[in-house]
């Protein structure tokens, strides 16, 4: 009997892809790379055209000895890793290493984990794409000169342990860049004048803004400018001049992209880049569906194309259609606007049947599956609805000289919004805002102006979200790329996180100014985009990698030896601290280390005292004299437990408040709860608990 071998890079997709295939078949799967450059050296033959020195990556010698005995005897290896340069990348190294020849028909490839995709995928083997391989050897070529090359300079002149990347260090020159904006932010005065106006006949108040003139927007600097403007307006009629109807129309959203879904995920669940791709990992990988088994839900997630296949634009129509009716149906597609650096070889994130709804599988996932496929699942199925219809209406109001306007909008048709709404960075909502129906001419009275001082404020740091969309705009990285240079600038301690927002240390922003300064190609956004176009173009077979390493190395190279002659030693001195060391008297320092900042004291290593930093929270332990104190796991995330650990071991999840229980005294506790704070009381004898609504 024939045997083929099916070799995918996770196991968790054998389970899944097994159930797909006849008992002729074998699948086995890499545990991901299984070549990379050495991490002991730089691994670049640069003499010999840059040649990359690849070894067997420490600890898969077991995985190469089972898919090699796995092998042996098989009719046919089918390579299916993942459906992108680097799962191309990967299946060129498992060539290397079995044997094959990289222009036989070994390679498949499926945007999605199910029966029919997988079927079809065995049915049309293709060859390696050796230009894909190409782009993703230039691309790992390129980082390890950069990161190689850089860092043992920034170890020399700043401190050990440091390191450059391409395109972390150009993350951090973005975040950088906008924290020095905020310093040099000079903030202006300005006003804004609202009048409140009343219907006479409907008895309504009309909230209409001040405009200018009729040929004129006038814009109010200050409170004199404010005060002369009222004095004008004193005792004029407000008419209404002008009134204009009309209809606005919302298009649906188009389907996730990978950054898309990020950001998306990071303000309307709170995921971070890095847990939005290990969930979204999961879906595609397959989960174990009750009645169904192990499946894919969703389509590949690395994506940056937002198209559908005609299959799956059926699958929506279909169940649109039969859920929501003909009306609901978007009758004409919308086009996304093509982008030059767009690779359109995947569709966009979707679900693998729009019939399997969120809810009905919901007890077959875990909480954070359930809500990434739920908002995968809704967008999509959004994607493929009508436009909202909106009835709005623009009222001009004359007052003297002057001009006032009122806006209102009133949703008529639902559409998409019937399954979806986008959410936004700044939070605001769309609000219907019904006026009454007036005419033209007719005099509304005056109840009331109201004159408000406003002052600008600067640029808002980033948060992931919206540090992904820059890259994305920008041409920064690719989408499998997002998530690692995030956690790889916090994790290097160049930036941080305060509350949501991303800043830079003073360690961020001293090796950025150095590599501003001397390598300033390194950190150029432009210079670095252009090179993201030079490895897509290497995918395209119109550039050979090898010249455009060379392109870049010659003037890196001179680069790199000037600095190496003119940096001079760099010192970060330490942020001293309030806290005594209690063993020799010194003022502790703040550190950084893996899990984040902690106190150590500066007589090191004659004094070796380390101390975590310490939250107060002013609030008594329920359990003994102790007070709670803020700490973090491993993994970061914060709890509250008594400052007399270990004689006391008392911990919460939940925020302390100095809320007192109505029942027994005790101090009571808050966490989120949807729309309502759950404030419930912290003595384990006590069972208080109360919601509340959240205040918007």
């Amino acid at each position: 009997m024939k045997t083929s071998l099916v070799i995918v890079e996770s196991p968790a997709k054998v389970k899944t892809i097994k159930k797909f295939l006849s008992s002729g078949y074998k699948v086995e799967a890499t545990m991901g790379h299984i070549r990379d450059l050495p991490k002991s050296q730089l691994g670049i033959d640069i003499e010999k055209d840059f040649e990359p020195k690849y070894i067997t990556i420490r600890g898969k010698g077991q995985t190469l000895d089972r898919l090699k005995k796995e092998a042996k005897g098989c009719d046919k290896i089918y390579l299916a890793t993942d459906p992108d340069r680097e799962g191309e990348a990967i299946s060129w190294h498992l060539s290397k290493i079995l044997d094959i020849d990289p222009k036989d028909n070994c390679r498949i490839e499926f945007n999605e984990i199910t029966k029919t995709a997988v079927q079809t995928a065995i049915k049309k083997p293709r060859n390696i794409n050796m230009d894909l391989v190409d782009a993703q050897q230039a691309r790992r070529v390129l980082d390890r000169l950069v990161g190689y090359k850089i860092s043992p300079l920034l170890w020399k002149k700043v401190k050990k342990g440091l390191s450059a990347g391409r395109v972390q260090s150009v993350a951090v020159r973005l975040i950088y860049d906008r924290e020095e904006e905020i310093r040099a932010f000079v903030s202006k005065e300005y006003w804004d004048l609202n009048a409140k106006l009343l219907d006479n006949k409907s008895k309504k108040t009309i909230d209409a803004k001040f405009y200018g003139t009729n040929e004129n927007k006038i814009e109010i600097g200050s409170e004199a400018e404010m005060k002369e403007l009222l004095k004008k307006l004193e005792g004029e009629d407000y008419i209404v001049s002008k009134i204009k109807k009309g209809e606005k129309r919302r298009n649906p959203p188009l389907p996730f992209t990978t950054s898309s879904l990020q950001q998306e995920a990071y303000r309307r669940l709170g995921f971070s880049t890095k847990k939005t791709m290990i969930v979204a990992q999961q879906l595609y990988e397959g989960i174990d569906i009750k009645a169904e088994g192990t499946i894919g839900l969703v389509s590949y997630i690395r994506t940056d194309s937002t198209r559908l296949s005609e299959e799956a634009k059926k699958d929506a129509k279909d169940f649109i259609l039969d859920r929501y009716g003909e009306k609901y149906y978007k009758k004409y597609s919308v086009q996304a606007k093509t982008d030059k650096k767009v690779q359109d070889a995947h569709e966009g994130i979707r679900p693998t049947s729009a019939f399997r709804e969120p809810n009905i599988i919901k007890d077959s996932l875990d909480k954070d599956q359930f809500k990434l496929y739920n908002l995968i699942w809704n967008r999509f199925i959004a994607s493929q609805m009508e436009p909202a219809i909106y009835d709005t209406v623009t009222i001009d109001i004359s007052s003297g000289d002057y001009l006032f306007k009122a806006a209102g909008s009133n949703i008529r048709f639902l559409g998409f919004m019937l399954v979806y709404t986008e959410g936004k960075d700044d939070k605001e909502e769309d609000k219907d805002i019904i006026l009454p129906e007036l005419s033209e001419g007719q005099i509304l009275k005056l109840k009331k102006l109201e004159p408000k001082q406003h002052f600008t404020e600067p640029p808002q740091r980033y948060t992931e979200a919206t540090l992904v969309k820059v890259l994305e705009e920008k041409g920064i990285g690719r989408p499998s790329t997002y998530a690692p240079i995030i956690s790889t600038i916090l994790a290097r301690g160049y930036v941080v996180k305060d509350k949501k927002y991303l800043v830079t240390t003073e360690l961020g922003e001293t090796v950025t100014k150095l590599l501003i300064d001397n390598f300033k190609d390194i950190v150029n956004i432009e210079f670095t985009a252009n090179m993201e176009k030079d490895l897509d173009n290497i995918a395209d077979g119109d550039q050979q990698w090898v010249e455009v390493i060379k392109k870049f190395y010659m003037p890196f190279k001179k680069v790199l030896e000037l600095a190496e002659e003119t940096i001079g030693k760099i010192d970060i001195p330490d942020e001293v601290s309030d806290e005594i060391c209690e063993l020799c008297g010194k003022n502790m320092v703040y550190k950084m280390g893996r899990y984040g900042k902690f106190l150590a004291c500066p007589g090191f290593p004659e004094c070796r005292n380390t101390k975590p930093i310490v939250e107060n929270t002013g609030v008594s332990c329920p359990k003994c004299d102790g007070e709670l104190i803020a700490r973090k796991t491993k993994k970061g995330r914060k709890f509250y437990g008594c400052s007399n650990y270990p004689n006391c071991d008392f911990t919460t999840w939940d925020e302390p408040t100095k809320e007192i229980c109505p029942k027994c005294k005790s101090y009571l506790a808050k966490k989120p709860n949807g729309k309502q704070i759950m404030y419930k009381c912290m003595n384990p004898n006590c069972d208080y608990e109360n919601k509340i609504e959240k205040k918007v």
